[in-house]
């Protein structure tokens, strides 16, 4: 066995012990391309995405992972109804009042909202295969964060690239997560983040407090996993009695 065959053990293995995971049910193939680990096949949600991420960038060897890693759409949707519903998120949240929001479709780059240079900045997007790509400059981590949440929110995504850019650039640290994670909360429909407390540390989310179904607890946990740069999430939830 060479070094690549067995470092793919390895990661196939970190897999395996992952239960989140579970690739028994979610096959992920592993393959190394020009020194890189290449990861494509279809995952349960968020978190069993970035915790197989995770899994294979801590192999010793591994000198960077290429994610082609698919979430299971619980609706699957044409690119252009995404599209759609994709830019209506964008539209009609309020954070986002101020951004220029712009569509590639057929090749050409339409706009849907212009505002002022000096405002929000501007937010491009392109839908294909599922995936949304997004492109642009932002203002700051929230906006960057707040729109690869509304994309996974989107019915029939199956993966986001998040390729905005924030200028002038900011520091990021735990307290900007956790704002991030409290505002995506907030404005999530299904969750009453009244009792919902978040802390972070290294990237690492810990929701404490209580909601009032399971439902509503699975909901909080994934909203957290969507946040950009989160690597972790600890669910101590518990449901009202």
């Amino acid at each position: 066995m060479n070094e690549t065959e067995a470092m793919m053990k390895h990661i196939q293995q970190a897999l395996e012990n992952e239960p989140r995971i579970n690739p028994h049910r979610y096959p992920v193939k592993v393959s190394v391309v020009q020194d890189s680990v290449v990861m494509e096949g279809e995952v349960a949600d968020i978190a069993a995405k970035k915790l197989a991420l995770e899994a294979a960038s801590a192999i010793v060897g591994t000198r960077g992972v290429v994610d082609r890693l698919r979430v299971v759409s619980s609706e699957r949707r044409g690119d252009g109804a995404i599209r759609n519903s994709f830019a209506n998120f964008l539209l009609n949240t309020n954070e986002l009042r101020n951004c220029t929001i712009r569509v590639m479709n057929s090749s050409k780059l339409e706009t849907l909202r212009e505002a002022p240079p000096e405002d929000g900045g501007s937010i491009d997007f392109e839908v294909k295969d599922g995936i949304v790509t997004l492109d642009g400059t932002v203002i700051s981590l929230s906006h960057k964060r707040i729109s690869e949440v509304l994309a996974w929110w989107t019915p029939g995504c199956c993966n986001v690239v998040n390729s905005l850019d924030v200028a002038p650039s900011e520091e990021d640290t735990d307290y900007e997560v956790i704002d991030a994670v409290r505002l995506v909360l907030e404005m999530d429909p299904f969750v009453q983040p009244d009792q919902i407390d978040v802390k972070c540390s290294n990237y690492v989310v810990t929701l404490q407090g209580y909601v009032r179904t399971a439902d509503e607890r699975r909901r909080a946990e994934l909203d957290a996993w969507y946040v950009f740069a989160v690597t972790r999430v600890v669910n101590n939830l518990e449901l009202l009695s």
